[in-house]
């Protein structure tokens, strides 16, 4: 240290000192050295006791425990101001559990099925609900994976048909790529050896003599076989023009005996299996002729139709009624949407007609109704809820009647619903909710919303929760049909449009969304028909025909299907 006073007081500087080393291998400790610096000794204080007493204690703090209590009632009174929100930030947990058994299912290799329990229709009812849902996007593309190696499997193992199949998934899934080409190309050899050419050409002409030209046996599929191993095999392509050669003339016989129904079906028929056949164009061209003669005829019944339904004259005997014109309708163009959605109508009508007839007391003549509209629509929902209250009325009538009560107390008892009843019909409603929510419309059997408000109804006629409950089913539906279209999920949208026809029959707005549907599987075809996918493509358009077969683009679509472009 610097700056010290010497001893005589003069102002000066003390230089660092080394100190002694002679003393540096004696044992023991050494003196400390005297570096010129003055020495202190701190020793520590002694306590000493307080003179007055005890001494005093430590103060304590309390104020904190007022604010403790005042930070959980603020935040006791957050949570319940915010409970709407806080809730909406739980996990749900029907899509978490549905979520847990497709995991489960992709996990045992249960990839897909119809009995809704595969790992495919399990991600689907999630993405359905919650058409956002990262876990379900990302589950049906390892589905779409593990259908690959389904399908390298299945080749290694010579199942052709079972690879097939799963490349198929896989490209539903996927939406085609590198291994879904792979794939097409090594079943098409594994299909089409060159050892097998000469047996394949010896089927095709032995189900060509017997006239079985199509489906998977028959003389087509067999020659397009050898055409696919050998495109340059002129024995094959001669035997396919006389497929259709064959199959033509079966459609020009049909559409001059006015059979349409058969001329359509066979002229599809043709489509398929020989979709470059030099006539088909014309062969259509006859249908759409034909069909223009029949809607002249049909035109004027499915207008008289609409007058009976307008005036009253449901149904009855003769044909001056909505339900005789559109049959009739159906007897010539047994596609025809107008007159589908005509019987929905009168279904709907008699339902009415029922409701009528029993808030008059002719429960009789309401059955007779209803059993009427049921031929029509069977799964209408509408006919469910009328159906439950007339077997809950009639029910408690019956037992009014045996104890020889009043018209006033039948009245009152047909209302009437005991606790454990009331306690059943309230848990089925509970249970059908649930079933909604998870997008069990129809499916499956007994544990669907649909079966589930009918057994409540059953119980109770007259609970309004499960008649609006059951009503409300179409527009569900109706919600999960859009959420499909706008994932994609065209399969999914076309099984939903059949649920929604059965629910609600003769619903207008179904032909819009049916129209809608068409066009996109139009779309579809183009999509799989420009990635090679000429089969696919095929299947979109005669799925987009049945919906909408006065669908502009049809046409054209299948003449660009048909000539490979």
């Amino acid at each position: 240290m610097s700056g010290r006073d010497s001893k005589d007081g003069r102002r000066g500087r003390t230089d660092p000192v080394l100190g002694s080393l002679d003393n540096l291998d004696s044992p023991g400790p050494a003196p400390a050295p005297d570096d010129g610096l003055p020495h202190f000794r701190v020793e520590a204080p002694e306590r000493r006791p307080y003179a007055g007493g005890p001494p005093p204690r430590r103060r304590k703090r309390g104020w904190l425990l007022p604010l403790v209590l005042l930070l959980v009632i603020g935040a006791g009174t957050l949570v319940y101001l915010q409970q709407d929100r806080l809730r909406g930030m739980l996990p749900a947990t029907e899509l978490n559990d549905t979520l847990t058994l497709a995991d489960q299912a992709l996990a045992a290799g249960k990839l897909d099925g119809s009995n809704g329990d595969s790992a495919r229709e399990l991600y689907e009812k999630v993405q359905s609900a919650e058409p956002d849902n990262d876990r379900a996007r990302d589950g049906l593309r390892k589905v779409g994976q593990a259908e690959v190696a389904r399908a390298d499997a299945a080749l290694t193992a010579g199942n052709v048909d079972e690879a097939d199949a799963a490349t198929n998934a896989a490209n539903e899934l996927l939406g085609g790529g590198s291994d879904i080409e792979r794939l097409r190309q090594q079943i098409s050899r594994a299909r089409n050896p060159s050892a097998q050419q000469g047996s394949l050409v010896d089927q095709a002409q032995a189900a060509l003599d017997a006239g079985k030209f199509d489906g998977p046996d028959g003389a087509g599929a067999l020659y397009r076989k050898v055409l696919d191993g050998d495109p340059n095999n002129a024995v094959a392509a001669r035997g396919l023009d006389k497929v259709g050669d064959a199959l033509a003339a079966q459609a020009r016989q049909a559409i001059a005996a006015n059979d349409r129904t058969t001329a359509s079906g066979i002229v599809e028929r043709l489509a398929a299996v020989v979709p470059n056949y030099g006539d088909l164009p014309s062969l259509r061209a006859s249908l759409a002729e034909t069909r223009k003669q029949d809607d002249q005829a049909t035109s004027g019944l499915l207008s008289q139709a609409a007058d009976n339904l307008r005036s009253g004259k449901v149904a009855g005997d003769g044909d001056d009624n909505a339900l005789a014109r559109y049959k009739a309708v159906l007897a010539v163009d047994p596609d025809n949407a107008q007159a589908k959605a005509g019987l929905g109508q009168v279904a709907q009508a008699l339902i009415v007609q029922a409701s009528a007839s029993q808030d008059a007391g002719d429960t009789e003549q309401a059955r007779k109704l209803l059993d009427q509209a049921a031929t029509l629509a069977p799964k209408s929902a509408d006919l469910a809820a009328a159906r439950g209250r007339l077997g809950g009325g009639h029910a408690a009538a019956a037992a009014v009647a045996n104890d020889a009560a009043s018209s006033d107390d039948t009245a009152q008892a047909q209302l009437s619903v005991t606790p454990e009843q009331k306690a059943q019909v309230v848990d089925l409603v509970r249970r059908a909710r649930a079933a909604t929510a998870r997008g069990d419309i129809m499916t499956p059997p007994a544990d669907c919303a649909y079966d589930l408000y009918r057994n409540a109804l059953a119980i109770d006629g007259n609970d309004a929760d499960a008649r609006s409950g059951l009503q409300s089913l179409p527009g569900v539906v109706q919600k999960q049909f859009e959420t499909a279209m706008s994932n994609g999920n065209l399969r999914h949208a076309n099984e939903l449009l059949d649920t929604m026809a059965d629910l609600a029959p003769g619903e207008p707005g179904q032909a819009g969304l049916r129209q809608r549907l068409a066009s996109a599987l139009v779309d579809q075809a183009q999509q799989r028909g420009n990635a090679g996918d000429r089969e696919g493509a095929r299947q979109s358009l005669d799925a987009a025909r049945r919906l909408n077969p006065d669908d502009a683009r049809l046409p054209d679509a299948y003449a660009r299907l048909q000539s490979g472009r």
